[in-house]
């Protein structure tokens, strides 16, 4: 079998195994850009069990400058928030193609010839029904109604007070309560907001003021940041409140990248050097919504971007060398014990994700050691199970646990380039992949 006739071989395995019609299958080989030009070269293994599929062009601007992706499996869309073209995309797992456009974002903000990440926008995006929310680079959440994706509708931009972009977000399960951070202020914080959950009008509301770590932890004016959260619905067992299931409240749980003082004596940035303390977790209750309680978790040997939870309770950390030198590892934390294994072979993730249909964790490691990958990590042995090369700036991934898809976008790049490889031009796309053991679970 030739090598470039691989991913015409997994897409029809691929709709195989979802039930999916033939006219699907047909339809994720057609398109602007030819299959067989697509999924070359070092970021299309043909020896792993996670293979390129195909790529979905972006447009009409060039992918020069992306952030945070999210997937709802139960409605079949990615969401991307696409900072080159003004807006968050949405594509539709079901076919793979880009349909609409959520558009009104600041874009791309330079500072001296260079993207500023700290202004720029689209950031951080998720959705619950009918609801789409997406952090900006001004410092606002922005709120619409996707009923028809293809024509999204702007309900709401509510500012969060300060001068820098909204970015990483997480949603209560039931949709209820939407955790935003603004990460690039000093000292970063959070806003807590009352979400539509299920309604079928817009309410959307700030709840209570700014939330900030102590500054025990975070000290003002030290260029200290908060990253992704994660609602763990299970939340944690309080003391003298039941046996295992009962008593629980859920939580929100924040990457911290750098904590001062873990350990005690270390360089936080108050030194001159490299930095050597490790990061954390913020563990906000909002049992209390307009009053939550904070408490601060060090991590040993981690200073994590990304953090999604897995299963048993479970939270996975993206460590990466950027915030931490010494980092060679990502992190998986019980949330009732903080007992923590260290993952090996990979590192540097920004976003990391969890994917329930093949119980998997996906990262996107564009820091990693050796090279930028897409790491890929067993959530019952807590073991790594392969990694992919990727371009660059691959620092998102989602996974859509329904139809065995991940998602990781690639930035535009040089001919012969992993992205342009994967892609099949030097444009960018969203990468698609697909985990192609036989008989998976899925959702």
């Amino acid at each position: 079998m030739k090598n470039n006739d691989l991913p015409k071989r997994i897409v029809a395995f691929a709709a195989v195994r979802l039930g999916l019609a033939a006219s699907v299958g047909v339809l994720l080989l057609a398109g602007t850009v030819t299959l067989r030009a697509q999924c070359q070269g070092p970021g299309a293994p043909s020896n792993t069990e996670t293979r390129c599929v195909t790529a979905i062009p972006i447009g009409p601007n060039a992918l020069t400058s992306f952030d945070i992706s999210w997937v709802d499996a139960g409605r079949g869309l990615y969401f991307l928030g696409d900072r080159s073209n003004k807006g968050v995309d949405i594509i539709s797992t079901a076919t793979n193609t880009l349909i609409g456009r959520a558009g009104g974002f600041v874009g791309i903000v330079l500072k001296n010839g260079a993207v500023d990440n700290n202004h720029s926008g689209p950031d951080g995006v998720v959705s619950h029904g009918r609801w789409l929310y997406a952090g900006d680079g001004d410092s606002t959440l922005k709120v619409f109604d996707i009923s028809n994706p293809a024509n999204p509708v702007l309900k709401a931009t509510i500012s969060t007070g300060g001068s820098t972009r909204l970015d990483e977000m997480a949603l209560s399960t039931d949709g209820t309560l939407l955790l935003a951070v603004n990460n690039a202020e000093d000292p970063p914080f959070a806003t807590l907001f009352a979400a539509n959950g299920d309604n079928a009008s817009n309410s959307v509301s700030r709840i209570g003021g700014k939330i900030e770590a102590p500054s025990t932890s975070l000290p003002a004016g030290s260029g200290l940041s908060i990253e992704q959260p994660a609602w763990d619905e299970e939340g944690r067992v309080r003391p003298g409140e039941g046996n295992e299931g009962e008593g629980h409240t859920g939580l929100f749980y924040v990457s911290i990248p750098t904590i001062a003082n873990n350990p005690t004596g270390c360089n936080y940035g108050q030194l001159s050097g490299p930095v050597s303390c490790s990061g954390g977790l913020l563990v906000i209750d909002v049992s209390n919504a307009a009053n939550p309680s904070l408490t601060v978790q060090p991590l040993n040997e981690c200073g994590p971007n990304g953090l999604t939870v897995g299963p048993n309770d479970d939270l996975l950390a993206g460590c990466t060398p950027r915030n931490d030198p010494t980092n060679t590892s990502e992190l998986v934390i019980n949330a009732d014990t903080f007992h923590y294994a260290n993952i090996g072979g990979v590192t540097g993730a920004d976003e990391v994700w969890y994917d329930s249909g093949d119980n998997r964790y996906y990262t996107a490691s564009s820091a990693n050691i050796s090279g930028p990958v897409l790491g890929v990590i067993n959530a019952t042995t807590n073991l790594l199970v392969e990694t992919i090369p990727q371009s660059g700036g691959s620092h998102s991934v989602a996974a859509d646990s329904r139809r065995n898809f991940i998602y990781v976008p690639q930035t535009a790049s040089t001919a012969g380039s992993t992205s342009a490889g994967i892609c099949g031009t030097t444009s960018g796309c969203v990468a698609v992949y697909t985990d192609v053991r036989p008989g998976e679970h899925r959702e």
